[in-house]
């Protein structure tokens, strides 16, 4: 059902998905995905959770051995390159899904929480990548980012919204993406 609903949101987006749409694409009961996921909602929710875990392991994305890897990269330029890496990896899975879940905001305000938790969600872990770069800096960060200021900028440049507008409008490959990304935040952040 997961991957059915995956794929009918991403092609045809929020509005236009039924929960019929899902069942029938699944070859499952209405009931089905009803009993199971209760709402249009819960159910876009769970497809977001899934496609950015790349599994439906209840792993909170800081326990995750890439998460992990980052966190316990040996020094800050290595850090910063398994950051872009490990971004590049949920992105290429979850940026489809995370637009249809932007697009649902906009009209669905129960959507809306959906994507300022996931906003939340995504400054956590770039805060956490940001306390232990700033452990491992020779010295301060550029232009006096503290954890919190580079937390931001890692944000904008490894969120959704970048990736889109560079790998899907663009046309740039994932691994252009990435490489570009660990430079920029490289140049941005270390002295």
């Amino acid at each position: 059902m997961l991957d059915a609903a995956a794929g009918l949101f991403c092609e045809h987006g929020w509005t236009a998905t039924t929960v019929q749409d899902v069942a029938r694409a699944a070859e499952v009961g209405v009931q089905t995905v009803y009993f199971t996921f209760g709402t249009k909602r819960a159910l876009l929710t769970e497809v977001l959770d899934t496609a950015i875990a790349g599994d439906a392991d209840p792993v909170a994305t800081l326990d995750r051995p890439w998460a992990r890897a980052v966190v316990d990269a040996p020094g800050a330029r290595e850090q910063l390159a398994r950051q872009a890496a490990g971004a590049r990896a949920v992105l290429e899975r979850a940026a489809p899904v995370l637009d249809v879940v932007r697009g649902a905001a906009a009209a669905d305000a129960e959507m809306a929480q959906v994507w300022r938790t996931n906003q939340r969600q995504r400054h956590t872990v770039q805060l956490r990548f940001a306390e232990a770069l700033v452990r491992k800096a020779d010295g301060p960060l550029r232009d006096g980012h503290d954890a919190a200021s580079a937390a931001d900028v890692a944000l904008a440049l490894l969120g959704p919204e970048t990736y889109g507008l560079l790998v899907t409008t663009q046309g740039w490959t994932p691994a252009r993406w990435e490489h570009w990304a660990a430079d920029t935040l490289t140049r941005q952040l270390l002295p």
